[in-house]
């Protein structure tokens, strides 16, 4: 990490603030950060630039959008295939993120549907691929928490 990409204890203290309510004006962030509305502006705008911060993102209440489901599928690929699945996988909306993981699998995703079936379907999409050895599906039940991304 480079000396420009470092935060300091002020930039982590912006970023949590931003992490509760994105839409806060810079003048409410730098009040209850106890700092000067100009440095606010400058460490987010700094952020911005470097890429610690890369958007801002909207979260909602709607229960047709809220109550999706959502499940993680651990996946076993064949050797030497995993970019090849990986792409496969970046094509599909549903799959809303993809790890790399240590143990027994290779891939940890997240997959998210609006119906049962929209699930079902997505996750019969994934394991048809030829590449694909073995999926564990976990059905996520309740979420306790969610942090900020």
């Amino acid at each position: 990490m480079t000396r420009a990409n470092r935060e300091d204890d002020n930039d982590r203290r912006i970023m949590a603030v931003l992490a509760a309510n994105a839409r806060q004006p810079t003048v409410a962030i730098a009040k209850k950060l106890g700092l000067p509305r100009t440095t606010v502006h400058e460490r987010i705008e700094k952020l911005e630039r470097n890429g610690t911060i890369t958007g801002y993102r909207a979260v909602f209440a709607s229960p047709a959008i809220a109550q999706r489901l959502e499940a993680m599928l651990l996946l076993s690929i064949r050797q030497r295939r995993q970019s090849e699945v990986v792409r496969r996988l970046e094509s599909l909306p549903e799959v809303r993120s993809c790890a790399s993981v240590s143990g027994e699998f290779d891939l940890m995703l997240v997959v998210e549907a609006p119906l049962s079936e929209d699930l079902d379907a997505v996750i019969d999409e994934i394991t048809s691929l030829e590449a694909v050895e073995r999926c564990m599906t976990l059905i996520v039940l309740a979420k306790k928490f969610t942090r900020g991304d």
